[in-house]
């Protein structure tokens, strides 16, 4: 499974790349800041399974994935850019045939790969801990352009979520983003 499993957060790079990492978004966020929106609103997952709060209304999508072994399943992107900042959140429903009973290793896995694409392939800090009963990393990382990169990892049961914010590393909006998961 390590070596061939494709974790919600390991989707085709182009795939993630639309929603954090495009050339578009690149160069925005080396632009000046734009006013923040002061209200935040509270998202909601296709299947009501959690809520999250982001600053604005998120673009959504659906992708179409599959297990190691074949099993399709739906990783759901919701991603919102809001002036020299982005916000995202991927969730999914791993298959049966995903052994989601120890998931420490599946979002080791899930960091291990983003970090390739980071700057010096490797984080810059990933603290482990639990939230809401559900074992979860948060981690700091730069990207090759300078921009940091936040994301909060976590699974309950069989489901995989994950926050990533970019921007100001210290930014009290990354927290309040990451601090606004509830699972229902």
């Amino acid at each position: 499974f390590f070596v061939k499993q494709k974790t919600a957060y390991e989707i085709k790079e182009g795939d993630w790349s639309s929603d954090v990492c495009s050339s578009d978004l690149r160069a925005e966020l080396k632009a000046p800041p734009a006013a923040m929106s002061a209200k935040w609103y509270a998202v909601q997952v296709e299947d009501l399974a959690f809520q999250v709060e982001m600053p604005g209304i998120p673009d959504n999508r659906r992708i179409d994935d599959r297990s190691a072994k074949g099993t399709p399943f739906v990783l759901f992107s919701y991603s919102l850019e809001v002036g020299a900042t982005a916000y995202v959140v991927q969730t999914a429903v791993y298959p049966a045939d995903v052994d989601a009973r120890q998931p420490r290793p599946l979002l080791q896995a899930a960091l291990d790969t983003r970090a390739q694409s980071l700057a010096g392939r490797k984080w810059k800090s990933v603290n482990w801990r639990e939230l809401q009963g559900a074992p979860t990393a948060e981690t700091v990382g730069v990207l090759p352009n300078g921009t940091a990169l936040r994301q909060l990892l976590t699974m309950r049961g069989s489901r995989f979520v994950s926050l990533a914010f970019l921007g100001p590393e210290s930014s009290p909006d990354a927290a309040r983003f990451f601090n606004s998961l509830k699972f229902r």
